[in-house]
């Protein structure tokens, strides 16, 4: 399977990301949309995330939530670059 659309809590941690990513990249983006995403649960959650960055141009980002009671936001622990919308979603 490609991966799980976005629910309604999804933004919220994928939001926290974006700043993360633009200045990994040193540059902004003006469109950044979670397109699906898959999940791996490790001592907390990998999330793998197709997102789209322009009308033609997709990242896949890896993001690692820990566990609750650590009390630390989302980090952008890796991602790929020059990807399409057909590009299947993998772990990395």
């Amino acid at each position: 399977a490609e991966g799980r659309p976005t629910n309604y809590f999804f933004p919220f941690l994928f939001l926290q990301v974006k700043p993360q990513f633009e200045s990994r990249e040193n540059r902004t983006f003006c469109i950044f949309k979670a397109i699906v995403y898959k999940t791996q649960v490790v001592a907390g959650i990998n999330y793998f995330i197709k997102v789209q960055v322009s009308d033609d141009d997709y990242v896949h980002l890896k993001v690692f939530q820990g566990l609750s009671h650590e009390n630390q936001g989302p980090s952008l622990d890796g991602f790929q670059t020059g990807k399409t919308r057909d590009d299947p979603l993998t772990y990395f």
